[in-house]
């Protein structure tokens, strides 16, 4: 994805929207405008981070188009901004749950402070700050620096070498998800699940267990535990990739 573009959409390319746009460029960031049709903004998706839909004055967005923006996002990516009157964004934001939507700017819109919101934005992305969090659990330092191989490009990573190690980060670190390892000396997997389920602050965290036994009898000891899922460690990167960014679509 390219990092700083952004593309404004609406139903004509108007002065306001073209203020607009000069803003952003004038801020270092390529910024275009795409007519707003599903198949002129279907190729954008993955090539620029931050949409924005302009809303003229009393107008709507249709509800296809808004499943589009949100489906869209979910499979490739990026966030959304909102530019309209009270009532357009109220419904827009209606009928987009989850994490999707950056900011809103009710007209008449400061366009300082839109310029510099779309700075600060990509400020954000440079810094990771909008990428996922996840915190790999496994005594194996090998296998742990494997995965975080893996997972870096694409999501902030936290390594723990033992259960005690990782229930010691969580206290000053927020993680999205964890991938636990199952057999553990000491401190087991299923050990630290059940403190994890125990305190408030960490009882919410997804956890997916890293397992290396792949018999019957093994895997539903692990299903019985009621993780969120379980992967072998004979998984490779690219499934595992994909089945995270599944995962993370699934409970957005």
């Amino acid at each position: 994805m390219t990092t700083k573009r952004m593309v404004i959409t609406g139903e004509k390319e108007s002065f306001m929207v073209r203020v607009l746009a000069k803003k952003v460029q004038e801020g270092g960031v390529q910024c275009d405008y795409v007519p707003f049709s599903i198949n002129k903004l279907n190729p954008e998706f993955g090539k620029a981070s931050l949409f924005m839909l302009f809303m003229e004055e009393h107008a709507l967005p249709k509800e296809d188009v808004l499943h589009f923006f949100r489906d869209s996002l979910e499979e490739k990516g990026g966030k959304l901004m909102l530019v309209g009157d009270r009532e357009s964004i109220t419904y827009v934001t209606d009928r987009m749950p989850g994490d999707f939507l950056y900011k809103s700017f009710e007209r008449p819109i400061d366009n300082a402070a839109f310029a510099a919101s779309v700075s600060d934005f990509f400020e954000k992305i440079a810094t990771g700050e909008f990428r996922k969090s996840i915190m790999i659990v496994d005594d194996d330092p090998q296998y742990l620096s494997i995965v975080r191989t893996w997972l870096r490009d694409d999501y902030k990573v936290y390594m723990a070498n033992s259960g005690m190690q990782a229930i010691k980060m969580l206290a000053s670190n927020k993680v999205d998800l964890i991938l636990l390892d199952h057999e553990m000396p000491i401190t087991s997997g299923p050990q630290v699940l059940e403190m994890l389920r125990s305190e408030h602050e960490t009882k919410h965290i997804p956890v997916i267990f890293l397992t290396g036994k792949s018999d019957k009898e093994s895997v539903m000891a692990v299903v019985a535990l009621r993780p969120e899922g379980y992967f072998l460690k004979t998984i490779q990167r690219e499934e595992l990739l994909e089945k995270i960014r599944e995962f993370f679509v699934l409970h957005s």
